[in-house]
């Protein structure tokens, strides 16, 4: 039991909350209503398989950054509790559950599924060389949508990218805001971030831009989907919530950049999937 709980500790699994409320938003847009139970499952096991695969990847890569990270002690493959044997057997089943889940939804998931991973295995060697890794953690994100989006319909359409764009233009900004935590840290290992290059700043000033294209792109969604008022309530409550996180955090004090802080951006997947359900079930 305390194997499985450093595994689940491993790759944070309650930040799930970030990007599976958007591939089951991605799977009702592409429905235009409540997908199959089918669907819905396998799509839930490709999210928990991709994304635990990523995580896990992701540690494993940092590793010799996190150990000597300030606030990276505690992480299990520091302190041992996961070997780095066990990650790499933990990152081959979770991609396996990923293959085996679209194998069982649309015939193009499976074709398509490279393009799923790429941003996520690439994501952790780029802060090793740009400031670009914020886009590419977007990239990876937006990938939860889209490719719900696909297991459903098979295809692609303009709405569905779209939303792949806001989701990943908001988990980028929300990165950079993080990042700026690591400022010091970073240049003393040569990493690579918006911050690093721009300053905290220059940093908050494209986080906020980022956001604010964001909530265009959410609101073009519910233009080309043709959504009901209470989806647009839905994206007025994640303004104000987007709002209240950047009047928390300046360039001079970023003592708000907490775990707490950082769990209550989950509140934007959270509501626009059920504004926008609400909005297809009215």
């Amino acid at each position: 039991m305390n194997k499985i709980k450093a595994h689940v500790e491993n790759i944070a699994l309650s930040h799930s909350v970030f990007a599976l409320p958007f591939a089951y938003m991605g799977a009702f847009l592409a429905a235009k209503g409540i997908p199959s139970a089918h669907d819905a499952f396998w799509i839930t096991l490709a999210m928990i398989g991709a994304r635990s695969a990523a995580l896990a990847l992701n540690n494993f890569i940092d590793l010799k950054y996190d150990k000597v990270h300030p606030r990276f002690t505690h992480r299990p493959m520091v302190t041992g509790a996961v070997k780095p044997r066990e990650a790499i057997g933990f990152i081959i089943a979770s991609l396996l559950l990923f293959l085996i889940a679209a194998a069982n939804l649309h015939p193009l998931c499976l074709r398509l599924w490279p393009l799923a991973l790429i941003p996520l295995v690439v994501y952790p060697y780029m802060k090793r060389f740009s400031s670009t890794c914020h886009l590419v953690l977007g990239l990876a994100l937006a990938a939860a949508p889209v490719g719900a989006w696909v297991a459903v319909r098979g295809d692609i359409t303009v709405t569905a990218v779209m939303l792949g764009l806001a989701v990943g233009v908001w988990i980028a900004g929300f990165d950079v805001i993080y990042a700026c935590q690591d400022v010091n840290f970073d240049k003393s290992q040569n990493l690579h971030s918006i911050p690093v290059r721009f300053g905290i700043n220059g940093a908050l000033i494209f986080s906020r831009l980022m956001h604010g294209l964001s909530i265009m792109g959410f609101l073009l969604v519910g233009i080309m989907a043709r959504l009901h008022y209470v989806y647009y309530a839905g994206v007025v409550l994640v303004t104000a919530v987007l709002i209240y996180q950047h009047s928390v955090v300046s360039p001079g004090d970023l003592s708000k950049v907490t775990q707490t802080y950082f769990m209550r951006n989950g509140l934007v997947s959270i509501l626009l999937l059920l504004s926008s359900v609400a909005s297809l079930i009215i």
